[in-house]
């Protein structure tokens, strides 16, 4: 999806066309739906995620049936929008569960003796936690009045400025933390990979 998203703005920014975004929920709802887990053979056992099934074809599907959603327009309109508002917050709020962010926001009301196993738990006190989060979440709020304002026009800037403010994380954070917050590696994987470590030592 940011592949095709990442080629069209180049083509749309050639041609004079408006630039689009990729739909966040839409994306990661799709991505979730393509999980592998185990199955659970053990009561209360929890699946493990062992990868994605790499196709393309639901992509495809998806802004196909989109596309020709334009040519059921006097079906669509009798579909209430209270429905359509339910259906969307219902693929919103399913789509938060293991997203990192929305992980960390959780733990500023919860007990230590509670908060789950994170990985970066492990390794980054809790109030440096606390501060990337809130960082992380001015940022959006800052984006997202930018969007709603009139000032939209300079809203690719402001994203290009996230790069800036990463780079300044560095003067709070070390490195090692910031490699535990803020990795490309999923944090299954790397939470395999440190419980390896440790049964070795």
């Amino acid at each position: 999806d940011l592949l095709m998203v990442g080629v069209m703005l180049g083509i749309c920014s050639i041609m004079g066309l408006p630039w689009f975004v990729a739909a966040t929920v839409l994306s990661i709802s799709h991505v979730n739906s393509l999980k592998v887990e185990s199955e659970c053979s053990a009561p209360g056992e929890q699946p493990k995620f062992l990868g994605i099934r790499e196709q393309r074809v639901t992509g495809l599907m998806i802004f196909v049936l989109m596309g020709l959603s334009v040519f059921m327009t006097s079906v669509l309109k009798f579909i209430p929008m209270p429905v359509l508002y339910g259906v969307f917050l219902y693929m919103g709020v399913s789509s938060l569960k293991g997203i990192q962010f929305f992980d960390r926001i959780k733990l500023f009301g919860m007990p230590a003796k509670h908060q789950p196993d994170l990985i970066y738990l492990r390794y980054v006190p809790l109030w440096k936690v606390h501060i990337f989060t809130v960082v992380q979440l001015t940022c959006l709020v800052l984006l997202w009045v930018i969007k709603a304002s009139a000032a939209a026009v300079v809203f690719p800037m402001m994203v290009l400025a996230l790069v800036f403010i990463r780079k300044l994380m560095d003067l709070c954070f070390t490195k090692r933390e910031l490699s535990w917050l803020d990795d490309l590696m999923p944090e299954s994987k790397k939470k395999k990979e440190d419980d390896k470590k440790k049964k070795e030592k």
